[in-house]
């Protein structure tokens, strides 16, 4: 199969997409992203890269650290984490505060932002430092993606605090029901520097690698998961990854993948190949407009879906 040739095309026809949707202006060092950019990039089995557009300009990559953390907290804690963090989609969105009431404190997955929070600090728990468990979780992600520089921007991090208020009262609401162990405050800053991780395409798809592949990397042989976890981790990014639109992004891609209201989305081709896609214009669900129309280009015309 030509990818080159097939993401060339993609490329010309999401031309006229890239302008539809907003940006996260929520956020104030996302406000200003250049709307028009478009990246895309496929990592083989083999190593083989194939990439389009602006594939070696880092973006901030937000929700989609939650897949890195969701894995290595799996790792970590096995079905135990369960007991803090369920798997069922939400229906709602992803800063909900009701939904999280309701339920006792217990949140509905790790995709949403009470379950990234909770995976954060389970995480903490772990490492017994906030410090540490942010350095744990970029070494993660320094390993996946063989790049040693990977890092956070502390600019995007800062402007998330600044305007974090209805995350830390999902932190305080979890506290309330007895579902968080360490300082609302902090960890909720652990949160927002992970989400503030930034790479390329290139990298993001080289970090997802592992996933397709039962959770060993097929390049370096280094297993990072069980395939009963990265099995696990991938059916959650299938019927989570997309907050409330997580259905019809299954419907029209039919791949498990994660957004990030960066404009990000990596997903994987179970046995195949992993990919992701930047464009920062967001649908009113949060999720890149361009991106999820891309990924639905790349399915159809090669039929590799996992449907």
């Amino acid at each position: 199969m030509d990818f080159q040739a097939i993401l060339d095309d993609i490329y010309t026809d999401i031309q006229s997409e890239l302008m539809r949707g907003k940006v996260a202006d929520y956020i104030p060092a996302l406000a200003e992203v250049d709307k028009g950019q478009f990246a895309m990039t496929i990592t083989l089995e083999d190593g083989q890269v194939f990439s389009v557009g602006e594939s070696q300009k880092p973006f901030s990559i937000q929700s989609i650290s939650k897949v890195f953390t969701f894995a290595r907290a799996l790792e970590i804690y096995s079905r135990d984490l369960y007991k803090r963090v369920g798997v069922e989609p939400s229906g709602n969105p992803f800063n909900s505060l009701v939904q999280l009431e309701y339920e006792a404190g217990i949140p509905r997955n790790p995709f949403i932002n009470a379950g990234a929070i909770a995976i954060t600090d389970a995480l903490i728990t772990h490492y017994k430092d906030e410090y540490k468990t942010l350095e744990e979780i970029i070494r993660f992600i320094r390993a996946l993606s063989g790049n040693l520089e990977i890092t956070f921007d502390p600019e995007v991090a800062r402007s998330e605090m600044a305007h974090g208020d209805r995350n830390l009262s999902l932190a305080h609401l979890m506290k309330s029901f007895g579902n968080f162990e360490n300082d609302v405050h902090t960890t909720v800053m652990t949160y927002f520097k992970q989400c503030a991780i930034t790479m390329t395409t290139e990298e993001l798809s080289r970090s997802m690698l592992f996933l397709a592949f039962g959770g060993t990397d097929p390049i370096t042989g280094t297993t990072f998961m069980t395939p009963s976890q990265a099995k696990r981790v991938n059916a959650v990014m299938l019927t989570c990854g997309h907050y409330d639109a997580s259905g019809e992004f299954a419907y029209h891609v039919g791949l498990p993948a994660k957004s990030g209201v960066g404009g990000g989305i990596a997903a994987v081709v179970p046995g195949h190949l992993s990919l992701a896609v930047w464009s920062p214009a967001l649908n009113r669900y949060g999720n890149s407009h361009a991106g999820t129309l891309a990924l639905e280009m790349f399915t159809t015309r090669t039929g590799l879906s996992i449907f």
